[in-house]
């Protein structure tokens, strides 16, 4: 086979090439030159949607953003909504906490061993994490006991109080009991050491449900990473942006944030952008299982 001309190009292209040569300019800035721009009014229209969207979730980055933009039936590049969100100093909200302990895991109690180290969760109320965190009031502190469904990242279970003692640990595990149910030596739950989760009180109401238990390492917090995320994002995104007066506030706020927001609105990275109540919804319709009687946990 005989080849008359390099192949790949055509005569028009290798011209183009020799004449982006001569003026210094590479042929990709010369075909992107060539390409259709959006208009001054297509930028304006997209600014004020995403400056809506921000405005709606000051804790949105550009991510989120896009990822909302196209749930609402826009293709946009995410670059795109980079450099508008830069233009428009649409920055996400941080600050760098104070934090005080909530976890005390020098204790007499037995300690459970990680039953979670290697495993996935591929459906609903197979692993269950938990954790305690802190809230601060105007004056005061109060602590937030939570429960999550580690495949959905739906918290299950909640509840605030101005102690640490198990009876905090236990109202928000008994919610999360009532919602799912789940059948009995099904369910893993993991936490921290922590005096709370190790107490006799708990581990019996546990054992009464046929549930396993499980407990991180010794200061590791990547053993309770999905719990210990969800915590950093209240933080960040709720507790951080309100001044609370005092504790009936605080819980009202929270209780919005929780079931309104995180569960029902916020778009979460680590199910496609979507919120839990969707993600739920969606594997529930595609397995026809509204829980995990057919599931199991597989290695990472």
């Amino acid at each position: 086979m005989t080849v008359v001309e390099p192949q790949g190009y055509s005569e028009k292209d290798a011209d183009i090439r020799h004449l982006c040569a001569l003026s210094g300019v590479s042929r990709a800035g010369y075909y992107r030159d060539l390409a259709p721009k959006a208009s001054k009014r297509d930028d304006a229209n997209l600014r004020d949607l995403i400056q809506r969207i921000a405005l709606d979730n000051r804790h949105y980055g550009y991510r989120r953003i896009a990822h909302e933009l196209k749930r609402q039936g826009l293709l946009v590049n995410m670059k795109r909504v980079l450099r508008l969100t830069r233009e428009d100093n649409l920055l996400a909200l941080r600050r760098r906490p104070f934090v005080p302990q909530t976890t005390m895991s020098r204790h007499g109690f037995e300690i459970a061993p990680n039953l979670t180290r290697g495993l996935k969760p591929t459906g609903l109320d197979q692993i269950w994490v938990a954790d305690i965190t802190y809230v601060r009031l105007a004056e005061d502190f109060v602590y937030l006991a939570v429960v999550l469904d580690a495949f959905s990242r739906k918290v299950v279970g909640w509840a605030l109080a101005d102690h640490l003692e198990a009876s905090l640990a236990i109202e928000a595990l008994d919610m999360a009991l009532a919602a799912r149910d789940p059948a009995p030596m099904s369910l893993i739950h993991h936490s921290d050491r922590g005096v709370q989760y190790a107490s006799i009180a708990y581990l019996a109401r546990l054992n009464e449900r046929k549930v396993a238990v499980s407990m991180s390492r010794v200061g590791n917090p990547y053993d309770n990473a999905k719990a210990e995320s969800f915590m950093k994002t209240l933080k960040q995104e709720e507790v951080y942006a309100n001044a609370y007066l005092g504790f009936e506030h605080a819980r009202r706020q929270i209780g919005v944030f929780i079931e309104d927001v995180y569960n029902a609105k916020r778009l979460h990275s680590a199910l496609s952008y979507k919120p839990p109540i969707e993600f739920e919804a969606e594997f529930c319709r595609d397995n026809r299982n509204p829980t995990n009687q057919d599931g199991a946990l597989s290695p990472n």
